[in-house]
């Protein structure tokens, strides 16, 4: 490690040395060379603060190579344009002109004169490619040259300097008139978030981990819950399909939260919200939106919405939201807790801002889907913002028959099992359930089979006698094993809540 450190340091020593006494193209080997070995550093750094800091010296680096590179591709221009335009003018003079036949014949048989070392040249115009792609994420797009009266002179800074020889000595750009904040495209011409102004690190880490593009899950992978697949479509598909229609009294509602027994399906009616949509789906859990750090979960938040802005319409699906939105002010609530708290009421409040359309002709809309198990330990604030309110109930003996069906899709059953039976014996069962049942059912023949058998006997089984088809015996034994995961007492305690705080 520390022969590591040695090596980085002075390889940086001779990358600034080299770049300072004009020696570019050595200079640029020594950047390459140290910008790889930080970055294999890091892979071994397990320190939260250390691996920060290293990041940020290998940013450092990054610039002064690219500030390097560029001084490179301007020196090579110069190259491939020896003419100066002071001396091609010449050549467009008449011929009647007194100095038309001196610059034709004297410069056409000397050479350019010696410039002095001190005096730039003329700017020429450069085009600007992209460096490496040192630190990943998407590559941005090449810069167009501008015009010369809008640039500054060269500077004769250093690579040790953060600004580059043909950029302007200010602060920073100002965005050309028209151009839209956060907004760039990615390597695959779709639009992309801009991290400028946040945290890079926190803007990679919610679209790496929340954003779905297309969840693909359809209306029908979903059986039963005809009420509330009617009551989805109307609060947030509509919107989207006749938005003329939803203004005013009638706008889209701020939040719909879904309330219902663990394993009813929650979390699929979200998903197939966002596909029927075709809306960017934020996947959102408790975990996510934490951070050890001092006021960086607020940070999250407040991203995540703006996210949901620049990618909309969009759909925000918080998973089991007791979690980060259970009731404020009790004597057991951290400080943390409750600033995300505030922060994400205050974001859901905005929402409604976005219910308009883009330059583009897009409906900017954000909806937040919210579901969860225990909807009496939500606090009252967030409660209100979640205006439609859901049940989702366990599935009907028609919804039983028709997730059996699902479930057992592709397998192939004996002739004596009867899904309607089957369904009629799995009252109460919900269809997390329900598909456990399936599972275990469609391995008994295989456990049959296999009972008493080492792994090499095993794996001589021919795969015909592996895939037996499970029997209406194989269906009532697994419904002996697996029993089901709500009770009658949580049943009437969703059925009181409803009754009182329901808005369906």
């Amino acid at each position: 490690m520390a022969d590591t450190l040695t090596e980085i340091n002075e390889n940086t020593k001779m990358a600034r040395e080299t770049a300072l006494f004009g020696q570019y193209d050595t200079s640029l080997v020594y950047y390459q060379g140290v910008i790889q070995q930080i970055q294999k550093y890091l892979s071994a750094i397990k320190d939260p603060d250390r691996r920060r800091k290293w990041m940020q010296a290998r940013d450092m680096i990054v610039s002064e190579c690219d500030q390097v590179k560029e001084i490179c591709d301007t020196l090579a221009s110069f190259k491939s344009n020896p003419r100066p335009s002071a001396y091609n003018s010449y050549d467009n003079q008449e011929i009647g002109s007194p100095f038309g036949d001196y610059a034709r014949n004297d410069y056409s048989r000397h050479e350019e004169p010696t410039r002095d070392p001190d005096v730039w040249p003329p700017p020429t115009p450069v085009e600007h490619r992209p460096g490496p792609n040192y630190r990943g994420g998407a590559r941005q797009p090449a810069r167009k040259p501008e015009p010369a009266r809008n640039r500054a002179a060269p500077s004769r800074a250093g690579p040790g300097d953060r600004r580059g020889p043909s950029q302007p000595s200010g602060r920073g750009r100002q965005p050309a008139p028209g151009q839209k904040d956060n907004k760039k495209k990615g390597d695959d011409g779709e639009k992309k978030f801009d991290p400028t102004g946040y945290d890079k690190d926190l803007v990679e880490n919610l679209e790496r981990d929340i954003v779905q593009k297309n969840p693909n899950v359809s209306w029908d992978s979903i059986a039963d819950l005809v009420e509330a697949k009617a009551l989805l479509k109307e609060a947030v598909i509509l919107p989207l399909v006749i938005p003329d229609f939803f203004k005013g009294i009638r706008r889209p509602w701020k939040g719909v939260l879904m309330v219902g027994p663990p394993g009813t399906g929650k979390t699929m009616l979200a998903k197939a919200v966002a596909t029927e949509c075709g809306t960017t789906f934020f996947n959102v859990s408790s975990s996510t939106l934490t951070s050890k750090y001092h006021g960086e979960s607020e940070k999250l938040v407040r991203i995540l919405f703006e996210m949901a802005r620049f990618y909309a319409p969009s759909t925000i699906f918080i998973d089991e939201i007791d979690s980060i939105g259970s009731k404020r002010g009790g004597g057991q609530e951290h400080e943390a807790s409750r600033r995300v708290k505030s922060e994400l009421l205050t974001q859901m409040d905005g929402v409604t801002a976005t219910q308009s359309t883009d330059e583009e002709g897009e409906n900017k809309i954000v909806m937040v889907l919210a579901a969860t198990n225990f909807p009496w330990d939500l606090d009252e604030a967030l409660r209100r913002r979640l205006e439609k309110r859901i049940y989702i109930p366990l599935p009907t003996e028609k919804g039983r028959e028709d997730l059996l069906k699902i479930n057992l899709k592709g397998v192939e059953l004996a002739s004596d099992v009867k899904l309607a039976e089957v369904a009629k014996k799995l009252d109460g069962y919900s269809g997390a359930d329900i598909t456990n049942v399936c599972r275990d059912a469609a391995m008994m023949s295989f456990r049959r089979r296999i009972s008493g058998l080492n792994a090499e006997q095993i794996r001589m089984i021919p795969k015909e006698e592996l895939e037996l088809p499970p029997t209406m015996e194989d269906f009532t034994n697994a419904i002996k094993k697996v029993n089901k995961s709500v009770s009658n007492d949580d049943l009437e305690r969703y059925k009181k809540w409803m009754e009182e705080f329901g808005s369906t």
